[in-house]
């Protein structure tokens, strides 16, 4: 699988960007697809998930300020995030999800290089 994330970049805290991941290799329309983020020293965690129908779900820090979208004709998730906080800065990943006993998890092991989010004054 191909996971190729783009549009970070560094953002003012209340600024806004729009992550973009394109994923090959992968039957997309069928799979959940979520995009979690890993700020330095901090484990990875999943931030949002989207499924096939376009049920979405988020962590309590990003609710309200992310949204995740989909567009199964280009094989791509979206992730719009809006207010950001200094606390929002990391890298950030997409992977399609495996549904296990109660718990999302990611499906493959090989991440891609992410995008890197800086918010900072």
């Amino acid at each position: 699988v191909q996971l190729q994330a783009s549009g970070g970049g560094l953002v003012q805290p209340g600024g806004s960007l729009r992550l973009s991941c394109v994923v090959s290799g992968s039957i997309f329309s069928i799979d959940t697809m979520g995009w979690y983020r890993q700020a330095p020293g901090e484990q990875r965690e999943l931030v949002a998930h989207i499924t096939s129908g376009g049920t979405t779900n988020y962590a309590d820090s990003v609710k309200g300020r992310f949204t995740i979208s989909r567009d199964n004709a280009k094989n791509t998730v979206y992730l719009q995030m809006i207010s950001l906080k200094p606390e929002d800065t990391a890298v950030y990943y997409c992977m399609p999800l495996l549904y296990y006993s109660g718990e999302y998890y990611p499906e493959y092991d090989y991440w891609g290089p992410g995008t890197q989010v800086t918010v900072s004054s």
